[in-house]
């Protein structure tokens, strides 16, 4: 007998037993209004009116150092090579520098003031200091893990727990998606520099909601999707009759086995059917101005930071509701400088870049845009071969956050003067997930799903609430 016949809602539909049917039906239409493709989600209505409708993560994985980007700290300059004060380290995590001697690094580049909020920017960044007024930076990011895989994890899921669903999937759960062609939650990942930091796709998974809201990732370099495109001899007819036979049988065992995961098949397989017509369409971007090209930098068919930015704009344009952008090689344990260099310039392009378009084509009051890393960088250099460097750092560190009701022109938080705790206005990882969600119309403590007999939430069981300063 197939094992997955002998599941407890099986047992109970063949039992016999009314009370038994009862709770089968009970249970069956709540897991299949779970996986049920709906442009709502299970947030309807909303707990509030939402500010925005989508969101665009740019994260610069490895770690991008705070004191090269948005938080000057004059100290360090003034310190530079000096002993790091004991009193300012002592009894702190630290992650390869732990028992070695410490020493202040400076900044690598001047800081200057954009705006007429005179924010201070670091000059890796020029082109988005000039956009200044139109975002916040939040300078007191705090973060619990500091090695990287499980800060990707808390970043991403709210917990360094694997399994459980990341950002993304609960966005998509929540909400659902406006595009009926294409998936509600894309990823796409770039790399350029040193070794990439590598992002597991566990990362960007659903964990225990219905695997329909997993990240699908897209490729920018070749086909964005393997297997989209039939192979010789085989036409769209051929494809719709493989299509409904395939569903046909699924729904004949979905009748057998009450399996909510059965339900999400027959779904993916009609929206790769019609992805079919629409991932080509999306990739194919000559479409867009020679301009908007050279606004990015991007580079149809390679997988850059600003082709990429530039998708990402194309995916929320269309109705895509999450669009989680890795871009690696922030990992400068040494070396910081000349990979700063190459890295920076491309990034600040692109970031830049789509911060524009989105306003200018009416998009950015809407979506919401977060750059930044899993955590930031010490204020004490690290030696290494290919020169020096800055280890993780998850006491205090920057992100930005644009668009989707953000107040722009804002700085939000602080370091203390070395730039290593964050001592005012601190913002939790839970904190950003819960803003985050406020500005999508949910009330995070709200929005729980049961598993294994608790009311799980992406902002966990600590302390969490939104950061009502930084919303317009």
């Amino acid at each position: 007998m197939d094992p997955l016949a002998i599941q407890r809602r099986t047992f109970l539909s063949r039992s016999g037993l009314s009370i038994g049917g009862a709770a089968l039906s009970s249970m069956l239409a709540r897991d299949l209004l779970a996986a049920a493709p709906t442009s709502r989600g299970a947030i309807s209505p909303l707990h509030h009116p939402a500010k925005a409708k989508s969101v665009i993560f740019l994260c610069l994985a490895g770690g991008p150092s705070h004191l090269e980007t948005f938080d000057h700290k004059p100290l360090l300059t003034k310190l530079n090579g000096e002993p790091m004060p004991a009193s300012v380290t002592a009894g702190q995590p630290i992650a390869q520098l732990q028992g070695q001697k410490l020493v202040v690094l400076g900044p690598l580049r001047p800081f200057q003031r954009y705006g007429d909020c005179g924010a201070e920017v670091s000059d890796y960044f020029p082109k988005l200091g000039s956009l200044a007024d139109r975002y916040a930076i939040v300078r007191s990011m705090v973060t619990e893990q500091i090695n990287h895989d499980p800060a990707h994890t808390f970043m991403n899921c709210g917990t360094a727990l694997s399994g459980r669903p990341s950002m993304g999937a609960w966005v998509t759960y929540g909400l659902g998606c406006e595009a009926d062609d294409l998936p509600g939650f894309v990823v796409m990942t770039s790399k350029l520099g040193r070794n990439p930091q590598p992002i597991a796709a566990r990362q960007w998974h659903s964990g225990f909601l219905p695997g329909q809201f997993q990240g699908v990732e897209f490729a920018t370099s070749g086909a964005p999707v393997h297997y989209a495109a039939n192979p010789p001899g085989v036409t769209p007819a051929h494809q719709r009759d493989l299509i409904d036979t395939v569903a046909a049988l699924e729904r004949h065992r979905l009748r057998s086995i009450a399996d909510p995961e059965v339900a999400t098949r027959i779904m993916q397989y009609e929206l790769a059917f019609r992805m079919q017509t629409s991932v080509p369409e999306l990739a194919d971007l000559s479409d867009e101005t020679p301009e908007t090209l050279a606004l990015y930098g991007a580079e149809p068919g390679k997988a850059t930071v600003g082709t990429n930015c530039l998708m990402a704009r194309r995916l929320v344009e269309r109705g895509v509701r999450f669009v989680h952008l890795y871009h690696s090689d922030w990992d400068h344990h040494g070396g910081i400088e000349p990979y700063m260099d190459q890295i920076c310039p491309p990034t600040d392009q692109a970031a830049s870049a789509l911060l524009t378009d989105l306003e200018r084509r009416g998009m950015l009051d809407d979506t919401l845009v977060v750059i930044g890393g899993e955590f930031g960088r010490t204020p004490m250099a690290q030696a290494k071969d290919e020169g020096i460097g800055r280890d993780h750092h998850i006491k205090g560190f920057s992100m930005v956050l644009a668009g989707g009701g953000i107040k722009g022109g804002i700085t939000y938080g602080e370091t203390d003067d070395f730039g290593y705790h964050a001592v005012k206005d601190i913002v939790h990882v839970r904190d950003l997930h819960a803003t985050m969600l406020h500005l999508l119309g949910i009330d995070h403590a709200r929005f729980t799903v049961e598993y294994q007999g608790l009311d799980t939430k992406l902002t966990g069981v600590e302390p969490a609430k939104p950061v009502t300063a930084l919303m317009a």
